[in-house]
């Protein structure tokens, strides 16, 4: 089969190539009808924003001279029913275990959390996303985030690579845990404004992808994006190793990036992501250091001061440290014997 399909009369345009497929046409009746039940390992979407008009520039200090046209709105009083219904979709491709992180911005979150919540994924993490330029504003304060809700299908082992970028004895110069930092819940990464460049009407960034496709699929799986856009997760997930496929239901955009994707080589983004150091973990194994132990009981005195329960607090330091769990409570323990004074809010 030629790598441009144009599909049968009645039927949408299909583009192949290295195993990724790619529909021209409407994502949720697509799904539907092209991706089986609990085929897919995770699923990333950036959805339509359902404002009213055509307002999407106004998000970007930027020339429209080299976007590309043919950008699909959704109305604003069908966005509730539009998200359950494209939700619903994702919900049954994904695999039992499978991991989904919708991009959204706050004028339509709600409905996008309602939907989320009428289905089985569960919640595991709201991750705001903290970007360059935001919309500038004189009686309110600058929208510069989105939110990036992580959800997973229950039934099956979640993917999730502890350390896909960095080791978990990994240390910055100050001595925090580069892993811990880069796996904290709020992600501040800059756009990409291409200038002089072809682009869509919204792109994500690729390190925004990356970390994503990095943390939550292993190279060889699969991973669907319902709104192709630019193409920006199917470029990023082939670039990494992955299998991609996708929908778009406009044809000029469509006919525009399929011609981009033949040219491109698996993989290609591996060389220049990241390489974690992983072993040996830390300082597991080795003897605590008076200097090291007085660190550990300040820093889990504070965290305790904070609210942080126990678990949280002995997992947090166990990053920062390079130390095992029972080797961080066995510490704990020492210092602070049952029937001793507590250390913070609940006891040690």
């Amino acid at each position: 089969m030629e790598p441009h399909d144009p599909g049968s009369p009645g039927e949408p345009a299909r583009f192949e190539v290295g195993g990724n497929v790619f529909y021209n046409c409407d994502c949720i009746l697509g799904a539907r009808e092209f991706v089986a039940e609990n085929s897919v390992d995770l699923v990333i979407c950036d959805p339509p924003y359902g404002i009213r008009g055509d307002k999407l520039h106004r998000h970007y200090n930027r020339s429209e001279e080299f976007v590309v046209d043919g950008y699909v709105e959704v109305a604003e009083p069908d966005y509730g029913e539009f998200s359950a219904r494209w939700i619903r979709e994702a919900e049954r491709i994904l695999r039992p275990g499978g991991s989904i992180y919708i991009v959204s911005g706050y004028t339509n979150l709600y409905h996008v959390l309602h939907a989320l919540r009428e289905t089985r994924l569960e919640e595991v993490n709201h991750v705001i996303w903290k970007y360059n330029f935001g919309v500038f504003t004189r009686q309110k304060y600058v929208s510069s985030h989105y939110h990036v809700l992580f959800y997973q299908k229950p039934g099956g082992r979640r993917t999730f690579n502890l350390e896909a970028r960095y080791g978990l004895g990994e240390r910055a110069e100050g001595g925090g845990s580069l892993n811990y930092r880069d796996r904290e819940d709020v992600w501040t990464i800059n756009r990409e404004y291409k200038p002089g460049r072809e682009k869509n009407k919204n792109e994500l960034p690729t390190a925004l992808l990356a970390k994503m496709i990095q943390y939550s699929s292993d190279e060889g799986e699969t991973v669907c994006d319902l709104f192709l856009g630019g193409f920006s997760t199917a470029i990023t997930a082939i670039g990494l190793n992955r299998r991609a496929i996708g929908f778009e239901v406009s044809p000029r955009i469509f006919e525009r990036r399929t011609r981009e994707i033949s040219a491109l080589i698996p993989g290609f983004l591996l060389p220049g992501a990241r390489r974690p150091v992983r072993g040996p973990a830390g300082r597991r194994g080795q003897a605590w250091t008076a200097d090291e132990t007085e660190r550990l009981l300040r820093e889990y005195g504070r965290l305790r001061a904070q609210g942080w329960g126990k678990g949280a607090a002995v997992e947090r330091l166990g990053s920062e440290f390079g130390r095992g769990r029972w080797s961080i409570e066995r510490v704990l323990k020492r210092a602070h014997p049952p029937g001793g004074p507590s250390p913070g809010p609940g006891g040690g």
